[in-house]
């Protein structure tokens, strides 16, 4: 379902919005070209190296997982036909489909999924993290991999989709430095579409895989990313018909009224279940004014969260309580804590002992929206007394400094993945403290109490159990702020309504091409 505020919001302007899933079935048709907004170019399509949310909306369509994910977060099949749940919860037996293969043409076996494993121990920390539940894998045979675990973890399932596993070809990879792989620039996977060209700045072209595992599977010919760096022109360019898909983020949020009421016109909330996206500024734990809780508690009491949701985000979202999104599970909203409140804010900040010293600041190189929530953001710390410094930077810019702590203030947004054990402690666990990735546990925050009740709540039964673990290392966080939240993110999609089963899944338009098909 649309989520609340995106419903009041078309209702409100009188827009009529189409059901992404008709009532009458119709028969797909192949063909046809997709025309897409990609903002902000990606700064590359490695999926198991990058993680950036760019990337994962193209390269989502190259690579695949061993599953995908319905807007209920139940597993669906992917490269992985079927799996057995045995030893209590602590053996998964995945059997693989037979007839895939990489674009090359090299037959995708379990190697490649045991060679996956291993390779994105170093180039994911999400799915490091993830991993370091299991005690083994092996493959009996081509086709069968099988994961033990150390103990039953009930969240296993949620660690296979492609962003957070994407299944890397072992031929191409193997015995090379994979930083500097020449594959990394011509990314092969075993997806529905396969990469043709990148022209820096104007688009991205996908190809219809032709041998593709499911039969009659995909079905449109093409699927240009148009890269527009003007939010005004990427609105010109759907309304004049130059592209017919704006992903969530496409457009800035006040024209999605006056877009969505354009002549067969669609839009749908749907697509973010598994996402969960939450925006937060990471806080430089280790040096500076940042490291200090009561300065990180008054950048809570100085930002005005309200004001970025109902102006900024034209009503869209809703104001994050902590580090559990409310469409992740174990969300609790009687741990929220902070108000907007500047005076509260200027007497933590004098408990603190600031005394003005310089504080830099990077917005997020998102696009217009989020260059004004950073001018907005700027604003209330500057009415504190914050002295900011104000870096900006291009995206590869922007994670080469995350990734390498050369910040003190950042935004972001990350992802959830439905559970807090997939996507919430990478943030805060100490264990994935590490040079080099802008999506692990960036901030540098350490607390071993922390990391314990992380640890056993991963694994805690029943669900309740669960719970209690979460809402205890979640009023630690809430107090000792590691990271300043701010809004749990949404975004609509607007689409030609003649452009059927887009979002398909949990995932939405990152992996949705596979079933996408244009009725002409």
């Amino acid at each position: 379902m649309l989520k609340k505020s995106l419903l009041g919001l078309l209702v409100a302007t009188g827009i009529a919005t189409c059901v992404a899933v008709g009532a009458m079935a119709q028969s797909p048709k192949s063909g046809g070209i997709a025309n897409v907004i990609i903002q902000p170019e990606p700064p590359g399509l490695m999926l198991a190296m990058l993680q950036n949310g760019p990337v994962q909306m193209v390269a989502g369509n190259i690579y695949e997982g061993l599953l995908r994910y319905s807007p209920k977060l139940e597993p669906l099949p992917g490269l992985a036909e079927s799996w057995t749940i045995t030893d209590e919860g602590k053996t998964y037996t995945f059997k693989l489909v037979k007839n895939a293969s990489w674009h090359d043409g090299k037959p995708f076996t379990a190697a490649d999924v045991l060679f996956t494993v291993e390779f994105i121990k170093q180039t994911n920390p999400r799915a490091r993290a993830n991993l370091a539940q299991v005690e083994s894998v092996s493959a009996p045979d081509a086709h069968t991999v099988v994961f033990k675990l150390k103990q039953a973890f009930g969240p296993f399932l949620g660690i296979f989709e492609v962003g957070s596993m994407p299944m890397v070809p072992k031929h191409i990879y193997d015995g090379i430095d994979w930083k500097t792989a020449p594959a990394n620039n011509t990314p092969i996977g075993t997806g529905p579409y396969m990469f043709k060209e990148w022209q820096k700045g104007s688009f991205i072209k996908l190809v219809k895989n032709p041998n593709y595992h499911v039969k009659g599977k995909p079905y449109l010919d093409e699927i240009y990313w148009h890269i527009i760096p003007d939010a005004a022109a990427r609105a010109v360019a759907f309304e004049t018909g130059k592209v017919d898909i704006l992903p969530g983020g496409s457009v800035e949020n006040f024209d999605v009224p006056r877009l969505s009421k354009l002549k067969n016109v669609c839009v749908t909330g749907k697509g973010w279940e598994y996402f969960g996206p939450l925006a937060w500024m990471w806080l430089n734990n280790r040096q500076g004014p940042t490291a200090n809780k009561l300065f990180r508690q008054a950048v809570m009491y100085a930002v005005d969260r309200d004001f970025a949701k109902n102006v900024v985000w034209n009503g869209l979202g809703e104001v994050a309580v902590g580090p559990i999104s409310s469409s992740t599970r174990f969300f609790d909203k009687s741990l929220a804590k902070y108000k907007y409140d500047p005076a509260k804010a200027k007497a933590l900040l004098k408990e603190a002992g600031y005394k003005g010293e310089k504080v830099r600041f990077m917005p997020l190189p998102y696009g217009e929206t989020w260059a004004r929530w950073g001018e907005a953001v700027r604003q209330n710390l500057q009415d504190v007394g914050i002295n900011l410094e104000v870096v900006a930077t291009d995206v590869p810019g922007y994670n080469q400094k995350l990734g390498e702590w050369d910040y003190d203030i950042g935004f972001s947004y990350l992802y959830q993945y439905g559970d807090p054990a997939l996507g919430v402690g990478r943030s805060y666990v100490s264990s994935n403290i590490a040079k080099g990735s802008p999506f692990n546990n960036v901030e540098g925050y350490s607390n071993p109490e922390v990391d314990r009740l992380f640890a056993e709540a991963a694994v805690a039964f029943p669900d309740a159990k669960r719970q209690e673990l979460y809402n205890q290392v979640m009023k630690i966080l809430i107090d000792e702020v590691p990271v300043a939240w701010l809004l749990e993110l949404e975004f609509p999609t607007i689409y030609r309504c003649n452009v059927k089963d887009l979002v398909t899944t949990g995932i939405g338009v990152n992996d949705g091409f596979r079933d996408a098909w244009i009725d002409k």
